[in-house]
């Protein structure tokens, strides 16, 4: 007994878990684990990351840099290494163009009236389906069918149900005595219709987002604003509108990204060469549009460019607007 206390209490500690082997004693061990350790928590991370950099730098980043150069240049479709210096000819010439002012005056308008209605449809559709109902798994399906749908075979289908002389809406409105509208070649109702595309592919998709922020939001408020006598609508805009709001400013300014980069919808509303234009007289011609109607249509790739960084600048801006907006809405509170 004696024997083995003495050996138990001159030998070492036996290792812990995690502890580093010394085979070359412990000043060296001590030099070296620090250093791996170090690498292990700090490196991992960037390592993880990376994939993410690398395809980003290879397929946005490079391509927006790639652009800015060459909207700096004149450069033809069919001859694309081939590049003559304009400077920021393209971008004056840009501003002085109507077309250019014609297309974003479009794009502001079918961004309104299809991100206002489609927003606020989506929140009440959400507010509904936060409810507990019989086959509610079914009915948030349902609406995120129309996002899962191509963008073709929607405005297809919705072209048909424009049309002027056999078109649905049109025999609808006939049931009620309106006369038969000409949806493409109208300004209002071209846009209209454009934006009944949009409200129905991206209302479901909006609101699930709503609906998955709306069970984030605790119980106990709606306990005790039930309390202090709130009703259903009361509680809704007291409550649960306050609690979503980071998710409302995100897909707001989701919103306004499509709508600035609107393309599909309106190129195949147009059933072919008016629609690239955007009907006879431009009625409905996009900032997309007159991008790829200056590169696809008149080869000119110098002049895409610079719409596509026109496109750019102008979300940057409503991005600073919208920071602004913010901050002074959070000084004044």
């Amino acid at each position: 007994m004696a024997t083995s206390t003495q050996l138990g209490s001159s030998a070492e500690p036996p290792p812990t878990h995690g502890s580093p082997v010394r085979p070359d004693g412990p000043g060296k061990a001590r030099s070296k684990v620090p250093l791996m350790h170090r690498l292990d928590v700090k490196g991992a991370p960037y390592a993880f990351i990376a994939p993410f950099f690398v395809i980003f730098a290879a397929f946005s980043f490079y391509p927006l840099i790639y652009t800015a150069w060459i909207s700096l240049h004149q450069v033809e479709l069919s001859t694309f290494d081939v590049m003559h210096w304009q400077g920021l000819d393209n971008y004056t010439a840009l501003v002085a163009d109507e077309r250019f002012w014609n297309a974003l005056r479009n794009t502001i308008t079918i961004g309104v009236i299809s991100t206002v209605p489609q927003l606020l449809m989506a929140l009440g559709l959400a507010h509904l389906l936060n409810y507990r109902m019989r086959a509610s798994t079914f009915f948030r399906v349902a609406a995120i069918t129309p996002y899962a749908t191509s963008v073709g075979a929607a405005a297809l289908v919705f072209t048909m149900l424009f049309q002027r002389d056999f078109g649905m809406i049109n025999w609808g409105l006939g049931l009620v005595g309106v006369d038969p509208i000409d949806w493409e070649n109208s300004t209002g109702a071209s846009q209209t219709a454009i934006s009944a595309i949009v409200i129905w592919r991206w209302t479901g998709y909006n609101a699930l987002l709503y609906l998955a922020a709306m069970q984030a939001v605790p119980l106990e408020r709606y306990e005790a604003a039930a309390i202090d006598g709130a009703n259903r609508w009361q509680q809704f805009r007291t409550v649960t509108v306050p609690g979503i709001k980071a998710t409302i400013v995100f897909t707001i300014v989701l919103s306004t990204i499509g709508a600035t980069q609107l393309f599909g919808e309106p190129l195949i509303f147009g059933q072919g060469p008016n629609g690239v234009t955007g009907g006879i007289d431009n009625q409905y011609q996009t900032l997309g549009l007159l991008l790829y109607e200056e590169g696809w249509k008149n080869y000119q790739m110098g002049r895409a460019a610079t719409v596509a960084w026109a496109m750019f600048l102008l979300l940057v801006l409503v991005f600073v607007l919208q920071r602004v907006i913010s901050r002074l809405r959070n000084r004044t509170h």
